[in-house]
């Protein structure tokens, strides 16, 4: 009789316990899951910035945008090929002999 009065205490305290445990466990998938939801709006928001950033990088690196800036602002044209001047070193001759 004593066995069972004390298997019924345990099993009237397990209950709620369980209980208990199943709601914080509840309320801690739903605060992961909107964390989640989240990170997943922030990695949206840097994906987009990302991609106008690449997009700026391509306007701003367009070759005709640097040979405008060269020309109009800083003053520089062209140099013709034939002003070129090209001066090979040979490996493993030597000048003084």
């Amino acid at each position: 009789m004593k066995g069972q009065l004390v298997l019924l205490y345990v099993i009237a305290l397990t209950i709620p316990g369980l209980l208990g445990i199943t709601a914080w466990q509840s309320s801690r998938y739903a605060a992961l899951e909107q964390k989640v939801e989240q990170l997943e709006v922030e990695q949206v928001e840097w994906i987009e910035n990302n991609k106008n950033l690449i997009a700026g990088i391509a306007v701003l690196s367009s070759p005709g945008r640097i040979e405008k800036i060269a020309r109009d602002e800083l003053g520089l044209s062209k140099i013709r090929p034939e002003a070129v001047l090209q001066i090979r070193i040979e490996r493993g001759k030597r000048l003084d002999g």
